[in-house]
């Protein structure tokens, strides 16, 4: 395991990288995990999944999309508001192919990783961001979304109103852990409007050509399953899978302090490990 390695990503900002592998001189399957919406890569249980990752034969690699609130000197949380308002899905789209390009390149690892076999993973809003991704990158061999989004359009249409939004300049969400007001600026609709057909996750799912797991809990009352089911409609050659009494996060929490993952979330592990090793 080596943490924080610092990388550049979108405008400058950095990003922070985790890689865990088993050291052996074998190049392993690439596997790159993306957090989602006010998340980070050390949230909740993410270490344990990347340790049995790598214990499984994966080079498994995890990062802090560089907008998404967090510091060099504090990546736990929300520290860089700023940041976290600027934030958009094309930023992280960017981000997304720095990392892509910093492991492909990489000469540290060049005994450790496979280069020509990329994963990814994304939960949540980047479940959105990896099908967007594979689809327009050919270096990726599979994509699996965990209770992934099937729609930017709606989240970004109706985080307020919209002339409120313009005239204000920005909207709060409350995060109901941190109990931050987290900032959305109205650049993040902008963007969208910009990049609307680039976001269009239909578009990309219909389109893929890769083999592609969805993953969703049964229990999930952030993101609806009916979510999963649209992405399985647009890609009925998909392997869906649906985990009984699974919330959002697979039941699991932030600080997650115990050393195995609940049973659910471990379900959902060893579905994704079963369909790469595939």
């Amino acid at each position: 395991m080596i943490k924080n390695q610092i990388i550049t990503g979108s405008c400058e900002k950095p990003i922070l990288v985790d890689v865990f592998f088993n050291e052996n001189s074998q190049p392993k399957p690439i596997v790159i995990f993306c957090h989602g919406y006010k998340g980070f890569k050390d949230w909740g249980a993410w270490n344990l999944m990347a340790e049995t990752f790598a214990n499984s034969d994966f080079f498994f690699l995890k990062f802090n999309f560089s907008h998404n609130g967090g510091t060099v000197q504090n990546p736990i949380d929300f520290p860089d508001l700023e940041a976290f308002g600027n934030n958009n899905y094309t930023k992280e789209l960017d981000d997304l192919e720095k990392v892509i390009d910093w492991i492909s390149t990489n000469q540290d690892f060049k005994y450790e990783a496979k280069t020509d076999e990329i994963s990814l993973i994304g939960h949540s809003r980047a479940g959105g961001i990896v099908l967007l991704k594979s689809n327009e990158d050919t270096r990726i061999q599979k994509v699996i979304t965990l209770a992934g989004v099937s729609d930017f359009s709606k989240r970004t249409a109706t985080i307020g109103d919209l002339e409120e939004w313009k005239k204000e300049g920005v909207k709060y969400v409350l995060n109901e852990r941190t109990k931050q007001k987290m900032p959305h600026f109205y650049q993040f609709y902008e963007d969208f409007i910009r990049n609307k057909e680039r976001l269009n996750i239909q578009k990309a799912t219909e389109s893929i050509q890769i083999p592609h797991l969805i993953i969703h809990g049964d229990q999930d009352n952030v993101v609806s399953i009916e979510e999963a089911k649209n992405l399985y409609k647009w890609n009925p050659n998909a392997t869906f899978t649906v985990i009984k009494n699974a919330d959002h996060v697979f039941n699991v929490f932030h600080p997650w302090e115990k050393s195995v993952v609940s049973d659910e979330f471990l379900e959902a592990i060893e579905k994704c490990i079963e369909f790469l090793k595939a």
